[in-house]
């Protein structure tokens, strides 16, 4: 069983945080693509439950408890001895499932799952980002004063 050192603990964070921000369907698809899914058993959940989110009156005055927002959570040991884990905003139990699987597998082949799940989400977040923007500078309203008189 491999361990997860703390020298790409912030590539696996950075891994993480691509699945979890991804779109449900655009991960499942590639999910779906992927040719020899590991057999995995649950460690625990998938399960959802609420965090508390913490703001900052002017971004950097006190915190304070904002609200509750859902999240769904996950953890499985893949055949080869690997555990993921697997969180995510809302309440979707299998999108939880699918990144726990792909942090485990992430941890045997890094180099795979980058390739062929990870740099297509991340490719598709940027494009989608991409759209939104140009989509607000359609919208734009350019103002402008007109000086009246000899002021």
């Amino acid at each position: 069983m491999q361990t997860q050192s703390s020298s790409n603990g912030g590539a696996r964070k950075a891994v993480l945080d691509a699945l979890a921000s991804a779109p449900a369907k655009a991960l499942a698809e590639l999910w779906d693509r992927w040719a020899d899914k590991p057999a995995h058993t649950k460690v625990r959940g998938p399960e959802i439950g609420l965090v508390m989110v913490r703001g900052r009156a002017g971004g950097g005055g006190a915190p304070f408890n904002l609200g509750e927002a859902s999240v769904s959570r996950a953890s499985v040991r893949i055949a080869s001895g690997e555990v993921g884990h697997g969180y995510c905003l809302g309440r979707d139990m299998a999108k939880a499932e699918i990144i726990a699987v792909i942090d485990a597998l992430w941890q045997r082949d890094p180099a795979r799952v980058e390739a062929e799940i990870v740099e297509p989400l991340r490719t598709f977040a940027t494009n989608s980002d991409q759209q939104r923007r140009d989509e607000t500078a359609a919208t734009r309203v350019d103002f402008f004063t007109m000086v009246r008189g000899d002021n």
